[in-house]
């Protein structure tokens, strides 16, 4: 095998250049075009990018879709990181284009790692052709925006900073990675136990184990509690294995005393599936012998397999994530060691498009994403009409177009909203959204046609937008 020279160099990754920058800009113009389609949704979509104006804007990032201020959600403190570009000029497309820019440019990394385990120059560009044709990392960029995509490229950049011996890097993408969302660190303890273990970076190692147990301890009793609720924690977390109990406590407690709760949930046959979809893209190059770099996905999986949310198992959303840097090291592993089914470029690219073409979901820009088309001119002239930053009522699919605000929220089927707190309520009964539903809608649209309070301001194509009289 091809190996390099000097393990502290790196060498020009310019032949997959090319490739990092056509898929940042494919997933950028995916993600573009969803929005615009008005298919973006205000969770998760609509409540990072207020949090994110707000920082940008010296107030503080209360959302008010949660309820309560971003870094009692999950931590994630690089959302001040981000609101930087928004003091440029605000805009939701600055999150589309971090999206974009982390899930493309996490191939650079892949390239050194794959050169740097002596895998030859072909083979390194087929495993980083292999990362970006990955279902997840199509389907994720098309879920809204999250955080921990800036992980991926993290992680990544932190193995091999390991394996180059540049601790100060390998601080750094730690450190990076632990901002972009709390239950990280669990991942990041995963990645310092395989560096000590099996990698023998001791140095770095124990800095992934101990700065990952530390913000865990940190993030989860003092941080979430402080800016956020613990009701709301209990009830958006740990609703997700209620069969193991109603508290975190009592979930732990049943992990260790009751194996065959655990067992019947890990051993399903939707686990089963779940699982196969995760590893058939990459299943050709993994390989017993060299499977130690999974150990960094334990608590991902771990956490999914033990969920009964099913949205956790599927390759659309954003839960599985954490464990493809893991999957796609294993794969270099392999392929340095000569083992895997398959060793030549063109067919390991030819497995990865199969993939894609069966798993990605390129297809909801026919389909699904069409829904609404109907309505679009009339949504866009209704969005251009709300031109103060007051407070908002609209749709769960409208709203993370008029996010840039102190208060936006959803009708809800299910909830009745104080009308008098809004001076604009905009709705579309044709396409009511998530939570509601065309009566509900319909019956809105009539009670504020009667009341005294607002004034309808234009309507057109089932599209209604109300503006409170002064």
């Amino acid at each position: 095998m091809e190996r390099w020279g000097d393990e502290k160099k790196l060498i020009e990754p310019s032949p997959i250049t090319w490739m990092v920058g056509v898929s940042a800009l494919i997933l950028f113009g995916c993600s573009i075009l969803r929005h615009e389609l008005f298919q973006s949704n205000a969770f998760d979509l609509g409540i990072f990018d207020q949090a994110v104006y707000l920082i940008s804007q010296g107030q503080s990032p209360v959302s008010s879709f949660l309820g309560f201020h971003i870094l009692g959600d999950h931590a994630a403190w690089i959302f001040y990181l981000l609101a930087l570009f928004y003091k440029i000029y605000p805009s939701v497309y600055w999150l589309f284009a971090t999206q974009a820019a982390a899930l493309s440019l996490a191939a650079l990394p892949i390239w050194h790692l794959a050169r740097h385990a002596g895998v030859t120059v072909q083979q390194a560009i087929a495993v980083a052709a292999m990362y970006l044709l990955y279902p997840l990392v199509f389907n994720i960029n098309l879920f809204d925006f999250h955080p921990e995509v800036i992980a991926v490229p993290t992680l990544l950049g932190a193995v091999l900073a390991a394996r180059l011996e540049r601790t100060g890097w390998f601080c750094l993408c730690i450190f990076l990675t632990l901002g972009c969302k709390a239950v990280l660190s669990l991942t990041v303890v995963a990645l310092g136990v395989w560096l000590l273990v099996f990698e023998k970076k001791q140095r770095c190692g124990a800095i992934a184990l101990v700065s990952g147990i530390a913000w865990f301890a940190i993030a989860t009793k003092i941080v979430i509690p402080f800016f956020g609720t613990q009701a709301a924690s209990v009830e958006r977390h740990v609703a997700r294995y209620a069969y193991l109990g109603n508290s975190f406590s009592e979930i732990a407690k049943n992990l260790l005393l009751k194996p065959e709760l655990v067992l019947g949930q890990v051993l399903s046959f939707d686990n089963l599936g779940y699982l196969l979809l995760l590893v058939a893209p990459v299943i050709w190059g993994l390989s017993l012998q060299q499977i130690q770099p999974l150990v960094g996905a334990i608590p991902t999986l771990g956490i999914n397999l033990l969920s009964d949310f099913s949205t956790q198992k599927n390759l659309t959303q954003q839960y599985s994530l954490p464990a493809v840097p893991f999957l796609v090291l294993a794969v270099i592993s392999s392929l340095a060691t000569s083992r895997g089914w398959l060793h030549n470029k063109q067919k390991i690219i030819l497995w990865s498009l199969v993939a894609f073409i069966a798993l990605a979901k390129y297809g909801y820009f026919w389909s699904i994403y069409l829904d609404s088309l109907d309505t679009w001119q009339a949504t866009r002239q209704a969005v251009a009409l709300v031109q103060t930053k007051g407070s908002v009522l609209t749709t769960a699919e409208i709203a993370p177009h008029l996010t840039h605000r102190s208060i936006v929220k959803l009708t809800s089927a299910n909830q009745a909203a104080i009308l008098t707190e809004f001076d604009y309520i905009l709705l579309n009964v044709s396409h009511p959204g998530w939570q509601s539903h065309r009566e509900f809608a319909t019956n809105l649209v009539n009670h504020l046609n009667k009341t005294q309070l607002f004034q309808l301001r234009y309507q057109q194509d089932s599209v209604y937008l109300f503006v409170k009289k002064v």
